[in-house]
């Protein structure tokens, strides 16, 4: 049976098949096409294996073959957790094949996270590695069981005692036509993607073949890729960001080559840039400080890129200025969501532009609006919360209708919760996030707005501002510094703030000075461990 999700109107719908953006075509028609033109070319390089774009076909369609054997069938869904190695494509493209709409679960996510997946959407079959934790062993799989009753069907990459192996599921040479995979319907859910919140479980977000492949073909077209394109995957394969914004799946459709990197460390990913001759890759903010910094060991040489693409969170100018200085590169920043809306600056924008905002919408058919708490619309130039709807943006999360009455608006527009800008050309240019703010005494501090003043003195690595209990102002801030300089105080940086016409109550309150970032597992800095670290220090 068809997976249910919430559909667009059949008026919208029926604009965007006319406008060309659905095609009717499925996810598959991606690999497909490669083969057909291009069938001895790489795909795809991880570690010392490559695989050409008749190999990722082969595999894929005989691990689909033994997986119906089986007994998964179209209609059904998996829960998938792989590391950034090959599989994770062969797999993609294998359930794509066959009308399983998957999950895909990032590396670091672990027993909760699992587990309220698996509650969720009741998956029929479990694909894993044996390198994590959770599936070096029995233990979990069995217990999972009790949460989803319908799994039946449990591979493992790596070898273990429970489970199938999953590289022996395409090592056969059945392809017979009993065992044919049949993608599902191009308007139906091809895979579930996850929500980046900063709290709670991440929602399920149910992409079409028809919305996401548009996405694909769209953001390949504005990013230029060409079969020449040689595209690092340092950020993990998941993601939205690495998958489509043209990320690996822009870079199939082209016919180029998909370069993996098992972690986003300069050391690994300088080392797999220069070999591999790539020329285009995709990393946050945090990523490119930490690979700006590792240039200063003149044994560590930047290599040259073509384009360097930045997402994920606000850029600061001064960062955006060095990537370009030290790769040689042209730098696209990219501000989206596994919503839906991807933006981008241009690759021909002037610099300023470039380097000032986090681009505009790709498609005709994205509709935005920035309004103020009572859902007004603001002028251009003020700050207000973003909503958008459009031909790749969903219009309800997987079975959340409570939070879904929530997270849309009565004309189907999706509260994206971002604080932005937009200029009068229709650039956005993001200021933070609406439950990234701090009251304080009834005054409202945006987190980053001060993070990115920070980012400016020149000893300052990192900055995340966080908001602390305060039993007189109800909340005050606090700043988490990560320093090059272990002699920079707190009242230099206040005197930086206030010389850069910082407002008084804007100051933090309380500076803490650490030596790394924690990350989310979406690569975005985790103030909730930031905020149990302030909360355990004023509990002293």
């Amino acid at each position: 049976m068809p997976i249910e999700f919430t559909l667009w109107p059949d008026a919208f719908a029926r604009r965007y098949r006319d406008k060309g953006y659905w095609r009717g075509e499925p996810l598959t028609e991606i690999l497909r096409y490669a083969c057909r033109h291009r069938p001895d070319s790489i795909a795809l390089i991880c570690g010392d294996r490559s695989f050409t774009y008749a190999e990722l076909d082969a595999k894929s369609s005989r691990l689909a073959s033994s997986l119906m054997r089986r007994g998964i069938e179209q209609g059904d869904t998996a829960l998938v957790q792989l590391p950034n190695v090959a599989e994770f494509y062969i797999v993609f493209f294998a359930l794509l094949k066959m009308g399983v709409a998957p999950v895909n679960a990032l590396f670091s996510h672990d027993r909760l996270e699992m587990t309220a997946y698996a509650q969720q959407f009741q998956p029929k079959l479990l694909i894993a590695s044996a390198e994590h934790h959770l599936f070096a062993d029995r233990v979990y799989v069995t217990g999972l069981r009790s949460f989803a009753p319908t799994l039946s069907v449990v591979a493992i990459h790596g070898r273990t005692e429970y489970a199938e192996n999953l590289e022996a599921l395409w090592q056969g040479d059945s392809d017979g036509a009993e065992d044919k995979p049949r993608p599902s319907a191009a308007d139906q859910v091809a895979f579930f993607q996850l929500s980046g919140g900063s709290t709670g479980i991440p929602k399920l977000i149910p992409r079409t073949h028809d919305d996401y492949y548009y996405s694909v073909r769209r953001s390949a077209e504005i990013c230029g890729l060409t079969a020449e394109s040689r595209y690092l995957c340092a950020l993990p394969a998941p993601h939205n960001y690495p998958l489509s914004s043209p990320g690996a799946l822009g870079v199939f459709h082209v016919g180029g080559t998909v370069v993996m990197a098992r972690n986003p460390s300069a050391d690994l990913c300088f080392d797999l840039m220069r070999r591999h001759e790539v020329n285009i890759t995709a990393i946050v903010p945090t990523v490119a400080s930490l690979w700006l910094d590792a240039t200063v060991d003149a044994s560590l040489k930047a290599p040259t890129l073509s384009v360097v693409q930045v997402g994920g969170a606000r850029l600061s100018e001064t960062v955006a200025h060095r990537i370009v200085a030290v790769f040689g590169c042209r730098l696209q920043q990219v501000f989206g969501m596994a919503e839906g809306l991807v933006n981008y600056t241009r690759l021909d924008d002037a610099t300023e532009r470039i380097f000032t905002t986090q681009g505009r919408p790709m498609s005709p058919d994205d509709e935005l609006k920035v309004v103020d708490p009572d859902g007004e619309e603001v002028a251009a130039g003020e700050v207000g919360e973003l909503l958008t709807r459009g031909p790749y943006t969903i219009r309800g999360y997987y079975r959340c209708p409570e939070y879904n009455a929530r997270a849309f608006d009565e004309d189907g527009f999706y509260r994206t919760g971002d604080l932005v800008v937009m200029t009068a050309d229709g650039d956005v240019k993001v200021v933070g996030r609406k439950k990234d703010q701090i009251n304080r005494g009834g005054e409202k501090i945006p987190a980053e707005e001060i993070e990115n003043v920070l980012l400016q003195h020149d000893a300052v690595v990192h900055a995340a501002l966080i908001s602390m209990p305060d039993a007189v102002m109800g909340e005050k801030s606090c700043a988490y510094i990560v320093a090059s300089d272990a002699a920079l105080r707190p009242i230099a940086l206040r005197k930086h703030l206030r010389s850069q016409g910082v407002a008084e109550f804007k100051l933090p309150d309380r500076f803490e000075f650490i030596d790394q970032m924690p990350l989310t597992a979406f690569g975005k800095v985790d103030k909730q461990t930031l905020r149990d670290d302030i909360q355990a220090k004023l509990n002293v």
